[in-house]
């Protein structure tokens, strides 16, 4: 159990979610989960008004492996310490347990190697910071205790910790784009996300990098914001698809390309102990790697993702 008093007064789950630096929807989970106290007394609704300088309380489960499920797969370190990990995650791993997920997932992975797990975002996110889809690929940061998790949660909102994407696209940009749109579930298909006036604030940022005789192209995407599906949804919204994203509208035939070619590819973050300026490159998976030796230059591939330099093409894109 950990104990703080509250910076201001106002609504228990969004004081809490803010001196926490977590989401809203986790701080809800531990509220209607019994795990929050005000005082003695148990809150089990996040609209509990609390006052400044209350003193409140907070639970998190331990991570604890589902049983019966087989992990025959391993995942590429890029760096571990004692506080973090990060990995290079591959196609169609789920990051976190739900209901619907009957495979291991990376949470799964991470407590049969027994990495110990920060537990601030609830059971089924053990050590989560951020997330990434099924089928894209790349840098992920995983948090080893709360107190780096909450850290690391800070940085994502003052956009200290950060990732630049790379994206294969159908068609070509016209120009370096910045897309200010927002997104939410498409009333119409659940599955999807899209761009939904009165949807949550949704920013993104692309940049040209290689573009093929055919039209394919590769390009640099920077998030401003993190939502479900962001990049796929902003692309969509320019009439430009990722190749293999079926999803949003890609078409082609699917014995071709048999995922979503979307890679995390550079992540930065301080350290939350030692105060250092990291940088974590994931390497292509060889899917991906082999598609633009093939249809590109590959010493012009080198030059346009050369991690050292990556960051300034977004320099005066606001």
């Amino acid at each position: 159990m950990k104990i703080i008093k509250t910076k201001t007064a106002g609504r228990l789950d969004k004081v809490l979610s803010t001196q926490l630096g977590v989401s809203r929807n986790q701080i809800e989970k531990l509220i209607s989960d019994g795990l929050v106290s005000v005082g003695d007394k148990v809150i089990k609704k996040g609209s509990f008004k609390v006052l400044e300088g209350d003193d409140v309380s907070y639970t998190f489960v331990e991570a604890v492996a589902r049983e019966a499920l087989e992990i025959d797969f391993d995942i590429e370190v890029l760096y571990e310490d004692d506080y973090l990990m990060v990995i290079n995650k591959p196609s169609g791993l789920v990051v976190h347990p739900a209901p619907s997920v009957k495979e291991a997932t990376l949470v799964d992975w991470l407590i049969h190697r027994g990495v110990s797990l920060s537990t601030i975002s609830g059971e089924e996110r053990h050590g989560i910071v951020h997330r990434i889809d099924k089928e894209t690929t790349g840098a992920l940061v995983i948090a080893k205790d709360n107190a780096t998790h909450e850290m690391l949660s800070l940085q994502l909102q003052d956009k200290s910790m950060g990732r630049y994407y790379l994206a294969l696209i159908d068609c070509p940009l016209k120009d370096n784009v910045v897309v200010d749109k927002p997104i939410a579930r498409n009333p119409k298909d659940r599955l999807k996300m899209d761009v939904v006036k009165g949807g949550r604030e949704s920013k993104s940022a692309f940049v040209k990098l290689l573009s093929s005789d055919w039209g394919v192209e590769l390009i640099v995407a920077k998030l401003y914001t993190g939502r479900t599906h962001q990049i796929r949804v902003h692309l969509k919204a320019l009439s430009r698809h990722i190749l293999g994203d079926f999803l949003y509208g890609f078409k082609t035939k699917r014995d071709k390309i048999t995922r979503v070619n979307l890679h995390a590819y550079l992540l930065y973050l301080i350290h939350p102990v030692t105060g250092k300026n990291m940088k974590f490159v994931a390497p292509l998976f060889d899917d991906m790697k082999t598609y633009l030796s093939k249809n590109f230059n590959q010493g012009e591939i080198d030059e346009k993702i050369n991690p050292n330099s990556l960051d300034t093409l977004f320099d005066g894109i606001k």
